[in-house]
């Protein structure tokens, strides 16, 4: 085969590499769902399950939280939530554990799920606080054990 041929071949490969790319990815969608009783967590339950592409329906009624697995879009999950009348969001909590800290607790958390806050963007004054520190400050300090290897 020559340099043409290798060319083609390879360009056949890149090509042939982007039809595939519409295929829908399998993902977890989170959302929070209002469900007071077993009746509401039936309904949206099969109204999800219904749904083409998904795997699974997980539901925690005691966090208003409903999770689907499978080759799904999120914006489809959350139309076919609300089309059942519950009040239902994106997942809007994160783990208290993954937010930068310090961390102002805001007057809405209190809603959050116990060891969860709400997924908000810090504000400018909480990121000015956050101290910037030179991984280079620190290479040969004293009070760095693996300072320096070659003393």
């Amino acid at each position: 085969m020559g340099v043409g041929g290798t060319l083609e071949y390879l360009s056949d490969l890149v090509g042939s590499s982007h039809k595939h790319k519409k295929k829908k990815q399998l993902q977890t969608v989170e959302l929070k769902v209002r469900m007071d009783c077993d009746g509401c967590e039936l309904k949206v339950k099969n109204a999800l399950s219904s749904l083409s592409g998904v795997k699974s329906v997980e539901i925690n009624r005691k966090q208003q939280k409903v999770t689907v697995t499978g080759y799904v879009e999120a914006s489809k999950v959350l139309k076919k939530a609300k089309s059942t009348g519950k009040k239902a969001e994106i997942w809007p909590y994160v783990p208290y554990s993954l937010v930068a800290q310090p961390y102002i607790a805001q007057a809405y958390d209190k809603k959050a799920p116990p060891g969860y806050v709400r997924n908000v963007e810090q504000t400018a004054i909480t990121a000015s606080v956050t101290k910037y520190e030179d991984p280079y400050m620190n290479m040969f300090s004293d009070d760095n054990p693996n300072a320096c290897s070659i003393m």
